[in-house]
């Protein structure tokens, strides 16, 4: 099989086999795996250099992602599979978890915090959450045992922000009571904090 190189745009290189196209990289990839054009390559060498240059789109794509926030490894297993494949995914993402940019309780963490912190999320919510991003359920307990949130306090800021106008309103506190219940807050805490917001003047 004879192998050439075209360029591309941009930083694309194309590569053909007996003149047909195969498969595109870039010009960094080429200059470190450079062929000249004309030889004649066997295919175990053409398969080697198509897992190389997988691999490389792989370990591309993770950086791209995780330069713009953190994922866990569930979420960006998902977006890699998209458009790489699986053995050159799986690679990259263990590289990744080598170097240490790929933590999943690091993640869960810093998640749970934003949801906790940012989102007013009780408990239950917060697990459900970090179990849709592929977190353990080992790790999910840790966090949520570690949490030193005070869910009453949580509602509390939650009536406040969205549903104060409505508990005047016919059923309204029946129906915040609901809502709140659907966001994984238990009725006794619900209860605890409209017990709170009546005799302390929360608002």
């Amino acid at each position: 099989m004879i192998i050439k190189a075209q360029k591309g745009r941009g930083s694309k290189i194309h590569l053909l086999l007996d003149d047909e196209y195969q498969i595109t990289t870039d010009v960094n990839f080429w200059a470190e795996n450079y062929i000249k054009d004309g030889t004649d390559i066997t295919e175990e060498e053409w398969n080697s250099l198509v897992d190389k240059i997988n691999y490389r789109k792989a370990f591309n794509k993770c950086a791209d992602f995780l330069s713009r926030r953190d994922h866990s490894v569930k979420e960006l297993r998902g977006k890699l599979l998209r458009t790489v494949d699986e053995a050159s995914a799986e690679k990259a993402i263990e590289r990744f978890e080598e170097l240490g940019y790929l933590d999943d309780e690091k993640f869960a963490r810093n998640y749970a915090e934003h949801l906790f912190k940012n989102k007013n999320y009780s408990n239950n919510h917060v697990k459900q959450e970090l179990y849709k991003k592929g977190i353990s359920r080992d790790i999910v307990a840790e966090i949520i045992e570690d949490s030193e949130i005070d869910s009453v306090e949580s509602i509390i800021t939650i009536i406040n922000k969205k549903y104060y106008s409505k508990l005047n309103a016919e059923n309204g506190k029946e129906k915040v009571v609901a809502a709140l219940m659907r966001k994984g807050f238990s009725y006794g805490d619900i209860k605890a904090a409209f017990n709170r917001i009546e005799n302390e003047n929360y608002v």
